[in-house]
């Protein structure tokens, strides 16, 4: 079932027969798409089997899976645009997706302890004439993290649904972030500023003019 923003169209946006598609279950990516103000909808793609080709490189990997999720979505009918997005965490050249159970989770944890890493989101805009991708990267340095710190996190939050098995809006980040280079918001999972940039190119974001 589609789930859709609270926010009606905007005459300009209405008059042209635009319509702003979210294809993304992610609660936070929506949240930061409602922080535009500009009004979109949220509509699901179909199952994606996020498989990485050997010759994809972990940098390339998330705007590889937007893509993916773009092609696996319903075919666009004109004045529809399409937002896929994929975030994965890069930890001394491994590849940190979602982690699929709390050892995995502990693991990615330990590994970004006292650590640098690199938070990488691909975007995928999509209409019936172009194909629009990007590629956002935010350094983020975790101080030492404590065995009974991690262990506080994964019992009392949700890491399973988060690349690199952490929330920077969450506990864990409040209290193990030491600084950030780059977007906040591209860690949280949408680079907004890149993405409102590209949607003035299309003619969707007009805040401002």
């Amino acid at each position: 079932m589609n789930s859709f923003n609270s926010i009606a169209l905007p005459d300009a946006l209405q008059a042209a027969g635009i319509t702003l598609i979210l294809a993304s279950g992610s609660p936070r990516r929506r949240q930061l798409m409602e922080g535009l103000d500009i009004p979109f909808k949220v509509e699901l793609t179909g199952e994606v089997d996020e498989i990485i080709p050997a010759a994809i490189s972990p940098e390339e990997a998330p705007e590889y899976l937007a893509r993916l999720k773009s092609a696996a979505f319903r075919p666009l009918t004109p004045g529809e645009t399409l937002i896929t997005a994929d975030t994965v965490v890069i930890c001394r050249g491994q590849l940190l997706g979602k982690p699929a159970d709390k050892a995995g989770a502990r693991r990615m944890l330990q590994l970004l302890s006292d650590n640098r890493h690199d938070v990488l989101t691909g975007v995928c805009l999509r209409t019936t004439a172009v194909v629009r991708t990007f590629t956002a990267r935010t350094t983020v340095f975790f101080r030492p993290l404590s065995a009974a710190e991690i262990d506080f996190y994964l019992d009392h939050y949700c890491p399973y649904d988060k690349a690199g098995a952490y929330g920077v809006q969450e506990w864990i980040g409040f209290v193990g972030i030491e600084r950030i280079e780059g977007s906040y918001f591209n860690v949280m999972g949408l680079p907004l500023h890149q993405l409102y940039a590209e949607l003035q190119e299309l003619g969707i974001a007009t805040r401002g003019h």
